[in-house]
């Protein structure tokens, strides 16, 4: 993931900072509790595509 890319990248929901998770090949909203995937090295910033994530899952803690 290109680090340039990533610092423009934002929530599509609430504009907040997204978290990359290289193992787990996506972007995390900790503010929505969202997980957005990456295929083939895309972002794929729809909301209907996000995962949600619970309160005590691991990806919120990195």
């Amino acid at each position: 993931m290109d680090s340039r890319l990533l610092e423009i990248l934002a929530c599509p929901i609430c504009k907040g900072p997204l978290k990359y998770q290289r193992d787990a090949q996506v972007l995390v909203c900790r503010l929505d509790r969202l997980a957005y995937p990456i295929r083939d090295d895309v972002p794929v910033m729809l909301e209907e595509e996000a995962r949600q994530l619970s309160a005590d899952d691991p990806l919120l803690d990195r």
